[in-house]
């Protein structure tokens, strides 16, 4: 048995779930904070076996979800642009802007885009197109950003000129800061991001349990991991004695990751940024500094966040906030499915309205 098949260990998920059945005697709420955890709980069938106690509510953990409407017309304006390749990961190529186009579309029209399995990528393709300026889109959480600095750190150590940054990189910890402001979340506990706290670690956190008096536990992705927190929860709510905790020490440092916040800290700066669903949340993005600057693709020339509306009859937004289930939305599996998505949502395998239509769970 290897170390991932020793956390999915049957007899032990179920000594787990007969405990948390016993002690989940009050009822709590809790929102996943990781689009892989989204995934993990449908996937393991724990969704479908948790106390009736326990709510589950998926939240924007989603990079590509919680992308605004607006970057994603950014982003798909470049696409129409002869002097542009862009170089994206491949998650975001379907997810749709105005009038139903996407990259997957702009593409077919003609568009140079390229996709990549890492940043470091994209600097090839800007060496193989001279001629153009290579474009990387930027999309992610803490766990993306690092290297992402370390490319464009990368760049001007090479002396490329012909490459940039769309940085609409997206922060956590302010994100969970809006959710437990709003009164209508009602969230009474939170699984925290076991990949983003690998970078920042545990300690930006503490503001849920020192201010709002919610537990939140970081942990894994496996069943025993998430079984574990749930308990961790349980039990925190029946003391009275709210905390975070780091329960995947295996991987997750009390301060993170120093190397990978150091770069992120040498290239970006927090700023205010757009949230689908959210809005715009005061220092939860990151821009590219000024002594970086070249390459930054927002000071191109004609490159700006357009004013886009919502898409029409799409709930992703209240999705992402907590506020409303998947197949609570009029289009879910109707007019929305994964092969006519009309939110990121149902695009992206992170996404929750994906989860629940790929498992078809409470419909």
């Amino acid at each position: 048995m290897n170390s991932f098949e020793a956390f999915k260990d049957p007899a032990l998920c179920r000594a787990l779930l007969e405990r948390l059945q016993k002690e989940a005697d009050t009822p709590y709420r809790f929102m996943e904070v990781c689009g892989t955890h989204t995934v993990s709980i449908f996937q393991s069938g724990l969704r479908s076996l948790l106390p009736q106690t326990i709510t589950h509510v998926t939240g924007p953990g989603c990079p590509v979800c919680v992308t605004h409407e607006s970057e994603v017309a950014c982003f798909l304006d470049l696409a129409t642009r002869d002097d542009i390749v862009l170089a994206t990961f491949g998650d975001l190529m379907r997810v749709p802007g105005p009038k139903g186009k996407n990259l997957k579309t702009a593409q077919a029209d003609g568009a140079r885009v390229e996709v990549v399995y890492s940043p470091v990528d994209a600097l090839a393709v800007a060496a193989a197109n001279p001629g153009r300026t290579t474009i990387f889109l930027g999309v992610g959480f803490e766990t993306t950003a690092p290297a992402v600095a370390a490319t464009i750190r990368l760049a001007r150590e090479q002396n490329l000129k012909n490459f940039r940054v769309l940085s609409f990189h997206k922060l956590v910890p302010p994100a969970l800061a809006a959710l437990v402001a709003d009164p209508d979340i009602n969230i009474d506990a939170f699984i925290l991001p076991g990949h983003v706290s690998a970078i920042i670690g545990a300690a930006p956190y503490g503001f849920l349990a020192e201010k709002h008096g919610l537990p939140a536990v970081v942990t894994g992705f496996e069943p025993l991991d998430i079984l574990s927190a749930l308990l961790e929860i349980t039990a925190m709510r029946a003391s009275g004695r709210p905390a975070v905790v780091n329960a995947y020490t295996r991987v997750v440092a009390h301060d993170g990751n120093p190397v990978a916040r150091a770069v992120m800290d040498e290239v970006f700066i927090p700023v205010d940024a757009l949230w689908r669903g959210l809005g715009v949340l005061p220092g939860s993005g990151l821009d590219i500094r000024e002594e970086f600057a070249d390459f930054d693709a927002l000071r191109l020339p004609g490159v700006s966040l357009p004013d886009v509306p919502p898409l029409a009859g799409c709930r992703c937004g209240e999705v992402l906030k907590g506020k409303r289930a998947p197949n609570e939305c009029p289009l879910f599996d109707k007019a929305c499915t994964p092969a006519t998505p009309v939110g990121p949502c149902m695009v992206s395998t992170e996404g929750g309205c994906a989860a629940y239509h790929k498992y078809r769970l409470e419909l």
